[in-house]
């Protein structure tokens, strides 16, 4: 099985189903350790029914990480498509940035904690994609 990582400047607005959220604060990554889980990941998460993506990740981004005030922007379209021997199926979503200025005192999540990173964690729960998300950041001079 294997993963393939696209980017797109943008696609139709229902094909997208989820968003991620690469995120500083005062100059480090945020990372998110899930409770059931050894390894960490950018805040992000499915879009839910008759929600905007914009909207989604906000949500997300509060939801995992207690952000309060911060500004996000959208970056970019991308997919991931999973290579079987069933079959390929693509699925889409926003990438987005974000600089976090505070956060509230505690979670209300999945998620057990957030670390702050001057690097990248060595466990990620996506290595095969979100490290890619980080690149096209990089790529596009957005960090």
């Amino acid at each position: 099985m294997g993963i393939i990582v696209k980017f797109y400047d943008t696609v139709n607005d229902d094909l997208l189903k989820f968003a991620v959220i690469a995120s500083k604060a005062d100059g480090k990554w945020v990372f998110c350790k899930h409770k059931e889980r050894d390894t960490y990941e950018c805040p992000g998460g499915h879009r839910e029914v008759g929600e905007n993506i914009d909207d989604t990740a906000k949500r997300e981004l509060y939801e995992e990480t207690g952000a309060i005030d911060y500004t996000i922007k959208p970056i970019c379209v991308y997919s991931v498509t999973v290579l079987d021997d069933t079959k390929e199926t693509e699925t889409f979503g926003m990438l987005y940035f974000a600089e976090i200025k505070s956060f509230e005192n505690e979670l209300h999540s999945e998620i057990e904690k957030i670390e702050l990173f001057k690097t990248f964690p060595d466990r990620w729960t996506y290595p095969l994609i979100q490290p890619l998300l980080i690149e096209e950041l990089q790529r596009r001079k957005v960090i």
